[in-house]
Parts: C-alpha cells; structure tokens; sequence
C-alpha cells in the first residue's frame, strides 16, 4: 500500500511539470507569432507611428514621378515622409493612376486650331447664282499667300439660323408698319418648320428681344407686330449683341448658316460699341450680315455707306429700296442668295495666332464669275 501511495504522488507530479510546459510552449509560440506579424507589418507597409518632425528617408529604390503625360511606373510603397514632393512638369506621385477620370487633367493636350471657315457665293457677269461649281474651281489667298484647301461643300440646303433686326428708332416711324409687313413676308417664305430658326430684336437706345429662336413663324410675326417705334438709334449695340448673345450662344447639332437681316437707315447716335467693334462681333459669329435700307429720299446718305461697310465686310449685300415695295424684293434677293452659298475651310500659310487682321480672297479662274465673301479675319491672339 506504501508502494502505491508513492507511484501515485509521483506520477501526479509528472503530469503538473508536464503540463505546465505545455502551457509555456504555447505562450512562447503566441508571443513569436505576434513578433512575426508586427515585423511583416512594418516592411509591406512602414505603418508604425513616427514623429512629425523626422527628417526624410532616403529610399534609393523609390522611382521618380513620371513626367507630365507619360504612363506612371509602379514603386514600392513608401511612408509618406519617403514621398518625393510633386515638382513642375511631373505627376503627382506614384500612387497616383493615370488610367483614374480623375487625374485626365495630367494628360490634357491643347491645340491651336489654324483653319478658316469661310461662306461665300458666286455669280456671272449678268449677277446669277452659280450653284454646280467643285472644289477645283477656286483658288484662296490668305493674307495675299496661297492656302491649302481643307474640305468644301454647296451648301444651298443649309439650315438656317436668321436674326431680324428691325430699327425701332423714331427716324424709321413713318414707314414702320410697311417694312414690318415686308419682314413678316419673308420669314414666313424662308422659315422651313423643324428645319431653320430665326429670332426678332427691335432696336432704338437698346436692344430687345421680342421673339427668341423658333421655327414658328407665327410666333414671330407676333414679335415683328410687337415692336413700336420710338427712341435714339444704337444699331451698333444690336448687331453686337445679336452676335454675341443670340447666335453665339445657341446650341447646335450639326453645320447652320448663320445670317443677319438688319434694317435701319444706318444713322447710330447712342452705341456703346463702335462700327468695326460690331463687325468684329459678326465675324466671329460666322455671321453674314445682309442690310436694307430705310431711306427712302432718293439720295444715299452717311448711313447708307455705314450699311455698305457692315454688308461688304461679312459677305453680304446692301440694298437700297428707293420706293416701299421694293423692301419685299430685297427680301426675296436675301432669300435667294441664303439658298446658294458655298463653304470651305482652308489653312493659312505660316499661320500665327497673333491676333493681326487677315485677308482673305476666293477666285474662280478663267470663268469671269464674281465671288462674293468677306474680307477679312482677325487671328485669334494666344
């Protein structure tokens, strides 16, 4: 019995040394495994706090930031005190996707487009329309050098984009109501629904908008019948403001004619802008400016040599209807003459974008036709 008291104490007391070894090789385990994981850590990812202060670690495996536009190379992560700054002409640094929307603007490109857009028309020597001419027909000089034809098209069925523009000043008063009528009967003649726009402004000080865009000619002889006249003349200030904020700025889809119908008897007394500031502004508009004129004296005055000047400058015409009825057929020859323009672009010789006038000159050799277009452009200033 002594015996067995003993085998058991001491088997007992094996099992207590064994288990507690057990116990601390487990814990040294977990304690080497934490160590192992906190080491990983650091060298995937350098997460450890460090202060705010610590000077910069040179990290001779880290790659440069690409340069401005070129595709960014991988690098190894680093803290963000190892970050080399962005400088001028690189990317931000590499952790910055090139393929990410939000960094396009690394890439963007700017070019200076250097082609002329320029609408003109053709005509015999007894003033009708050609309309069956091709791109080998003509020969443009810009700046007096010739240029190298881009593109070219007859643009007969062009949809239109017209602005009438009715002087409403007191100088027009007495025959207001006729030339009202005779602008009526013209948008309803060239106005195809769901096909070409017009808009109405009547002008005295200021100008005013009483018809926007549309197809509707109803709707537009209502504003036509709306103006009343009355007040000073600032021509000027309505074909500017036409161009600027009505034609420029209306949405397009797809290629239009842009055309201007102003009538006035081209005496200016309360303009903010000058003469050439407006044709400048007509220009850019791509703008055909087509004048009648109300003076009906039999003599052409100061204002009818304005209207000449604004005419002739954007490729259009002067008319000068002596007697009332022929304001409808001045309409009628603008009708005519929106259905046979041509088209082309071309690029300038040695072009700069130095914002110097420009002239331009379109010719049908051999055939004695009259090209009529403007005169001229302003290069666009960098």
């Amino acid at each position: 019995m002594l015996h067995s008291s003993q085998g058991s104490k001491r088997c007992g007391y094996n099992g207590a040394i064994l288990m507690k070894s057990s116990i601390a090789l487990f814990l040294s385990i977990l304690v080497l495994a934490g160590a192992l994981a906190g080491t990983g850590a650091v060298c995937v990812g350098q997460t450890t706090a460090e202060p705010a202060t610590a000077e910069p670690q040179s990290n001779s495996s880290a790659a440069p930031a690409p340069a401005l536009g070129t595709p960014a190379q991988a690098a190894p992560a680093t803290t963000p005190a190892q970050a080399p700054p962005a400088t001028a002409g690189q990317a931000p640094a590499a952790t910055d996707n090139p393929n990410n929307p939000e960094n396009e603007s690394i890439t963007t490109i700017h070019k200076t487009v250097d082609e002329v857009r320029v609408v003109f028309t053709v005509t015999d020597k007894h003033g009708r329309y050609i309309k069956d001419l091709q791109k080998n027909d003509f020969k443009v000089l810009d700046d007096r050098k010739p240029a190298e034809l881009r593109s070219f098209r007859s643009e007969t069925d062009l949809p239109l984009q017209v602005g009438l523009l009715i002087d409403a000043s007191n100088s027009v008063r007495d025959r207001f109501k006729f030339e009202q009528e005779a602008a009526i009967e013209f948008l309803n003649s060239v106005i195809r629904p769901h096909y070409d726009k017009a808009f109405v402004v009547g002008f005295d000080v200021t100008p005013e908008v009483t018809q926007d865009f549309t197809d509707n000619t109803e709707k537009l002889s209502i504003g036509i019948r709306q103006l009343r006249a009355g007040g000073g003349t600032a021509m000027y200030d309505a074909l500017y403001f036409a161009c600027r904020d009505k034609l420029m700025k209306q949405e397009q889809t797809g290629p239009v004619r842009n055309a201007i119908i102003l009538l006035s008897d081209g005496e200016d007394n309360a303009s903010h802008v000058t003469r050439e500031e407006a044709i400048d502004m007509a220009q850019r508009a791509d703008a055909i400016v087509y004048t009648i004129s109300t003076n009906i004296s039999g003599m052409k005055g100061q204002g009818d040599k304005v209207l000449m000047r604004i005419a002739d400058a954007t490729g259009g015409q002067s008319f000068f209807p002596f007697q009332l009825r022929d304001v409808s057929n001045a309409f009628l020859s603008i009708q005519e003459e929106l259905r046979s323009q041509y088209a082309l672009a071309y690029k300038p010789e040695n072009f700069m974008a130095d914002g110097r006038y420009r002239t331009i000159e379109i010719m049908a050799p051999g055939k004695g036709f009259k090209v009529r277009t403007r005169k001229g452009y302003f290069a666009p200033k960098q």
